[in-house]
């Protein structure tokens, strides 16, 4: 099976280090004072928190600065980071179980998130985490919504595994609604933490397969994962 882990408020605390970094290098990119109020971020890609942030502040024509703003945040991030002022924690739970996700001879560790991917591997890197132990990764920037994320986790994997993976042989586990959303969307398991952007309440009125308080039971959550390899979420009580 091929487990997509999301990366903020699943893997990792973030403190809205990564709004923050992103804000700046708006500004800076644009010269001018800008706000985050209103604009969803959790659960969100890169590109669309973008598209949000810039018509909050009334820029209309966000496309032009797409790729500067990303250079800009990768930057920002980076030099936070290097200069010791930024830190992201691992989650509780989190290395454990992605460590038992790599060694287990039948499940495939993957990521699917809505971070940029220079700055998502610099998150993991801070937070203790080898972006070298996912095999497949669907980043923000590799469809136009998190919907789109799972098809090309699915298609990765047939490029590097050289087979195909059925949907139902594919678990995500994140912390939002977004997540759960986008696992129903594509016929895959919805793992749902309430470690990060959505409350427990709200993650469970959204039905994922399984709702954990975090990912501390290693061995429990393998063995769920290891009995889904042969029935469907659609089909599933």
């Amino acid at each position: 099976m091929l487990v997509l882990f999301d990366i903020d408020g699943t893997m990792l605390l973030t403190r809205g280090v990564g709004v923050s970094a992103f804000l700046e290098a708006a500004q800076s990119l644009l010269n001018t004072k800008m706000t985050f109020e209103g604009v969803e971020v959790h659960g969100r890609t890169d590109p669309l928190i973008w598209q949000a942030l810039a018509k909050r502040n009334g820029i209309e024509d966000h496309e032009p600065y797409a790729d500067q703003l990303r250079e800009g945040y990768h930057q920002v991030l980076k030099n936070r980071v290097e200069q010791g002022g930024t830190r992201f924690d691992a989650l509780n739970g989190a290395a454990a179980l992605i460590k038992a996700v790599v060694e287990h001879p039948s499940l495939t560790a993957g990521l699917l998130t809505g971070n940029f991917q220079e700055t998502g591997e610099i998150k993991l890197h801070a937070a203790g985490f080898d972006p070298a132990d996912f095999t497949v990764c669907a980043w923000g920037a590799d469809a136009q919504t998190r919907r789109g994320l799972p098809p090309v986790a699915m298609k990765r994997f047939q490029q590097v595994q050289g087979r195909s993976v059925a949907a139902h042989e594919v678990v995500i586990i994140g912390d939002t609604t977004h997540d759960i959303d986008c696992a129903r969307a594509n016929d895959c398991w919805a793992i749902a933490v309430a470690t990060g952007g959505d409350t427990r309440e709200t993650l469970a009125a959204c039905e994922p397969d399984l709702l954990v308080d975090d990912l501390s039971d290693t061995d429990g959550l393998i063995d769920w994962i290891l009995t889904r390899v042969n029935t469907s979420p659609t089909l599933s009580d």
